[in-house]
C-alpha cells in the first residue's frame, strides 16, 4: 500500500545521508572563544587548589529519590530530575531521556555526591533519547549500554557512528538548527556556546548543542545541556517563541576566568531565561558531580536569589530535589 509518510520518511533519510556525507571533519569554527591552553590549564588548577565538599553541604542537597514516575496524560508535560543534566522528559506522550548518567562514577572526576533520582527499573519504554555533546559527564557509556538497541538516538553531527559500533541502529545526527519528528514531537538541535573532547585526539570533531522539544500542541521545553551564556539564546527565542520550561545550567562556574565561556553561572543562567522569553526554569548541573571550585551549595542558593532579584515568580522557578517530578 501506497503510504506518503513512508515516502517522506525515505526522501528524509536520503537528503540526511548527504548532509552527513557534506560534514566538516571539524567544528572549531563554531567556538564562542578559544579552547583553554595547558599553561590554563596549570593554572586552574593550582588556584583552585583540591576540590572538597563538606558532608554537612551535601547532606542539605534535597534529595527525593523514586521507585516510580508520577502519571502523567499525553496532553501533560511532565520532567523528572534524575541528577546532572539528565531527565527524563514526558511530553506529547513520549517519555526522552536527556544525556542519560545513571552510574556512580565518570572519568577523570570523583564519584557522585548524590545517587541518581529515579531507579533505571521505573522507566517506561524509552522513546527517544537526546545528547547534547561526547564530555564523559554527558555521554555515559555504561548508561547507554543499558538501553534497547532499537531506541532511537538523537545526536550531534559526527557522533552517530560512536552509536552506531555499540549496536544501535535508530541513530541520527544532527548540525544546528536540524530536527525529526518523533510520535508527532518535533526534536530540534540548535546552538550552544560550548565544545566537544573524549580523547586526546578528537577534540572539536563531534557538535555540540541544545534541543528543543515541541509537541503537538505546541508544547515546548528547552534542554540546554552544558553552555556559556552568549548570543544564541535570543536568536533560539526567536526561532521558537513561546517556550513553556527551560532546563539550564547554573554549576561548575568557577573559577569564573576559566569556566565563563562554556559555563553559566547563577545570573546569567537567569538572564539566559529572560533571553529566551521562556515562563518557567528548572536549574540543573549541579548538585550529582564536583567539577569545579564554588561550594556545592552555592549554585541552587545564587539561582533562587537572583531569580528573585529579577522579578519572577518563585513557583515558576521549578528548583526540583535530585528525583523529583513536576508537570505543566
Amino acid at each position: 500500500m501506497f503510504s506518503l509518510h513512508r515516502v517522506r520518511k525515505d526522501l528524509d533519510g536520503a537528503r540526511r545521508s548527504r548532509d552527513a556525507a557534506r560534514r566538516p571533519a571539524r567544528f572549531d569554527d563554531r567556538l564562542t572563544a578559544p579552547l583553554p591552553t595547558f599553561r590554563d590549564m596549570v593554572r586552574m588548577f593550582r588556584e583552585s587548589g583540591p576540590r572538597m565538599t563538606h558532608p554537612d553541604h551535601v547532606a542539605r542537597i534535597p534529595v527525593e529519590r523514586s521507585t516510580a514516575l508520577p502519571p502523567v496524560t499525553a496532553d501533560e508535560v511532565q520532567v523528572t530530575w534524575v541528577g546532572h543534566a539528565t531527565y527524563v522528559v514526558q511530553i506529547g506522550g513520549l517519555t526522552v531521556l536527556t544525556d542519560p548518567v545513571w552510574t556512580d562514577r565518570i572519568p577523570g572526576v570523583r564519584p557522585r555526591i548524590t545517587p541518581a533520582g529515579l531507579d533505571w527499573a521505573a522507566l517506561p519504554r524509552v522513546d527517544a533519547v537526546v545528547i547534547r555533546h561526547n564530555h564523559y559527564d554527558h555521554l555515559d557509556a555504561p548508561t547507554i549500554r543499558r538501553l534497547p538497541k532499537d531506541t532511537p538516538l538523537l545526536v550531534p553531527a559526527n557522533l552517530a557512528g560512536w552509536f552506531r559500533r555499540r549496536g544501535f541502529g535508530d541513530v541520527t545526527d544532527f548540525d544546528w538548527w536540524e530536527s525529526r519528528e518523533i510520535g508527532g514531537v518535533r526534536f530540534d538541535f540548535v546552538p550552544a556556546h560550548h565544545w566537544s573532547r573524549r580523547t586526546l585526539t578528537d577534540t572539536n570533531r563531534s557538535l555540540w548543542g541544545g534541543w528543543m522539544f515541541t509537541a503537538g500542541d505546541g508544547s515546548r521545553v528547552y534542554f540546554a545541556g552544558d553552555t556559556g551564556y552568549g548570543h544564541w539564546f535570543a536568536e533560539i527565542a526567536a526561532r521558537y517563541p513561546g517556550i513553556d520550561l527551560a532546563l539550564l545550567p547554573v554549576g561548575a562556574y568557577e573559577p569564573n576566568w576559566f569556566m565563563k565561556p562554556v559555563h553559566m553561572n547563577p545570573p546569567e543562567a537567569v538572564r539566559a531565561c529572560l533571553d529566551l522569553g521562556a515562563r518557567r526554569m528548572s536549574p540543573m548541573h549541579w548538585g550529582t558531580f564536583v567539577l569545579s571550585a564554588e561550594p556545592v551549595l552555592e549554585p541552587l542558593e545564587r539561582t533562587v536569589t537572583e531569580w528573585a532579584a529579577a522579578g519572577r515568580p518563585r513557583e515558576d522557578l521549578w528548583d526540583l530535589p535530585v528525583g523529583g517530578s513536576r508537570k505543566i
